[in-house]
């Protein structure tokens, strides 16, 4: 690789970093406020509850970005609150970064109540999704829909200070 591709690394990774630094921060604040505010799932005073959250980081192909934003609302939401009412996690929240030089642009927060709902959430989340669509050909081909919208753009756990 080249010195500059190092060096592009290096800035993505930093502001991966920055930017998991800042929604803990966010969170924090929120928690002192006001109830998280959420993309209706999630319940009042979850952020005070929550002591970790789990990131998700997603970038909208070109062209996508409103048609990964009803995926989100049509698909991921209804999983979501099938999620949230098996006790997977305490609240989820779906931040929109619309400036394309953004490495990312959907940040998916989940707020959990400990590490062990942490180590269940991913396969809780794949429960809710064959509750929600029992069917397995549709949930294949749902799946490789979404991989025509977006592409995944980092991850990260962070502690909720309060």
């Amino acid at each position: 690789m080249t010195r500059l591709r190092h060096t592009e690394i290096a800035m993505r990774n930093l502001a991966v970093v920055l930017i998991c630094c800042g929604v803990a921060g966010i969170l924090a604040c929120a928690a002192g406020a006001r109830p998280a505010a959420t993309t209706g799932h999630g319940t009042p005073g979850a952020a005070e509850s929550g002591t970790l959250a789990r990131i998700y980081y997603w970038r909208a192909r070109p062209g996508k970005l409103a048609e990964y934003d009803r995926y989100i609302r049509d698909v991921a939401e209804p999983i979501d609150r099938e999620a949230l009412r098996a006790g997977a996690f305490l609240s989820v929240t779906t931040y929109v970064a619309r400036d394309s030089a953004s490495a990312w642009t959907h940040m998916r927060v989940f707020v959990l109540r400990d590490s062990a709902q942490l180590a269940g959430l991913s396969g809780a989340l794949d429960a809710a999704g064959r509750r929600v669509e029992p069917d397995s050909a549709r949930r294949r081909m749902r799946g490789e829909y979404s991989a025509t919208l977006r592409d995944r753009a980092g991850d990260a756990t962070v502690e909720v200070l309060r």
